[in-house]
């Protein structure tokens, strides 16, 4: 199954129980923990601006606006990366990516250790915080990479169990802080600890995971994927959800600061709560959307999201800190739920097209695998692009008014309009079996509400 050396799968079925059962499954598993590893420490060098921006007092000369359009900067790197990202698994595999992509993580962390200190130049922190973007493009790749190895039948599982544990190097980075700080340490300290973590994570995919062949050189389903209306549907719930969750996880502990004038350590005792949670909650969202159908799952998780932004609009005017730091959590929990089910809808959706052109078996399994797996890291771009319209909308907030009401007035209006184009789009129209229609390319009989 394995070409000798270059880890290299050539053939691959998983929707053979057979097969599965026999070798595929354990295979998969093997490549799942090690992709999360990887992705794990990628999401806490693309998010440790969050954390270092806490540790920055009135010495580095920085106005909190200066910060929120630090921040910025890092998550819309992040967001642009995962484009090519995605790519990348095409041309290199998704084993050889890996190793890639996590050896580049090396350059970020060792750059901020370097000019981490009182005086250096905005500008230069700037730049530094552009070079940590590169670890947001880890999810693309992993979650392209790891989408090929499953099932139908399993993707919302291993979907959300692969992101879920990228997502908590989120949390995990802001609890090492949190330590360090406690410790007395600076943020030399931090850093230092990823250096020999990112050598272990790139040695150990390349020891151990897998290419497969069936992937390798097929860069024409990314733009097959860029013409179908329903990528970029998709992308624009992802903003609502993932966009939210990486948003809110890095601007939580400068809003505690600005608006309660929170210290950084009061500060770093609180914000790793809500991305933990999130993070750890997004396999659930996975599991629910294999159960009762992610597009459900993600109009009432869109529901809740807007109570609960309601009630932080509440706290905030009232300046109420328990209040706010309770639904501020529980919005952060919401966003995992909801980055759960919306990946889990992206195969389903590309599943019904090919039954819909008449394709069954393993020649529609093919093609919703070829397609799902090439717009996950398009959504995925543009989902993560939220978190740079979050922190922009939290520093417009702060520089006009001196508080994040405004900020949560528009993400409330978001959520609105995501539950609207939820319910129009995959909900509206009961779920039927589709019948072919591949001549005409009709797809009003397409019903969506079990993807």
């Amino acid at each position: 199954m394995t070409v000798p050396g270059g880890r290299w799968i050539q053939h691959w079925d998983p929707e053979d129980e057979v097969f599965w059962n026999a070798t595929g499954e354990q295979v998969a598993r093997r490549n799942l923990l090690l992709s999360v590893l990887s992705e794990h420490i990628g999401f806490s060098v693309w998010t440790m601006w969050s954390v270092l921006v806490l540790f920055m007092g009135p010495e580095y000369g920085l106005s909190p606006a200066d910060k929120f359009l630090l921040t910025s900067a890092v998550t819309l790197v992040g967001a642009v990366v995962r484009v090519p990202y995605t790519f990348a698994v095409a041309v290199f595999g998704g084993r050889n990516w890996t190793v890639i992509s996590a050896a580049l993580l090396l350059v970020p962390t060792a750059a901020a250790f370097t000019v981490m200190e009182p005086g250096t130049s905005f500008s230069t922190f700037l730049l530094v915080g552009l070079l940590a973007g590169i670890g947001g493009g880890n999810f693309a790749s992993s979650m392209t990479n790891i989408n090929a190895f499953f099932p139908l039948r399993k993707k919302g599982w291993a979907l959300g169990l692969n992101a879920g544990g990228g997502n908590i190097g989120v949390p995990v980075i802001q609890l090492a802080a949190l330590a360090v700080i406690g410790a007395g340490g600076g943020p030399r300290v931090l850093l230092g600890l990823y250096l020999p973590l990112i050598v272990v994570a790139a040695v150990l995919a390349a020891l151990r995971m897998d290419n497969l062949a069936s992937v390798r050189n097929d860069t024409g389903a990314a733009r097959d994927a860029a013409r179908d209306p329903h990528t970029w549907i998709m992308s624009f719930l992802y903003v609502g959800t993932f966009g939210s969750f990486i948003g809110y996880s890095f601007a939580f502990g400068q809003v505690l600061q600005n608006q309660f004038d929170r210290t950084p350590l009061e500060a770093a005792y609180v914000t790793f709560v809500g991305p933990l949670l999130g993070s750890l909650i997004r396999p659930v969202g996975g599991r629910l959307a294999d159960r009762y159908g992610g597009s459900r799952i993600t109009l009432w998780n869109f529901v809740a999201m807007g109570a609960a932004t309601g009630v932080l609009i509440v706290a905030s005017t009232q300046r109420s800190l328990t209040l706010f730091t309770a639904a501020f959590v529980v919005l952060f929990v919401l966003t995992g739920l909801g980055n759960g089910s919306t990946y889990k809808m992206i195969p389903g959706i590309f599943q019904a097209k090919a039954l819909a052109r008449g394709l069954s078996g393993e020649e529609a399994a093919a093609y919703g695998r070829r397609l799902s797996g090439a717009s996950m890291g398009l959504i995925g771009a543009v989902g993560a692009l939220g978190g740079v319209g979050i922190n922009l909308a939290f520093r417009q907030s702060f520089l006009a008014h001196g508080s994040g009401t405004g900020a949560f007035a528009a993400f409330l209006a978001f959520y609105a309009v995501c539950l609207v184009v939820t319910r129009a789009v995959y909900l509206r129209r009961p779920a039927r079996t589709a019948a072919p229609t591949a001549a005409t390319g009709d797809e009003s009989r397409l019903g969506y509400a079990e993807v």
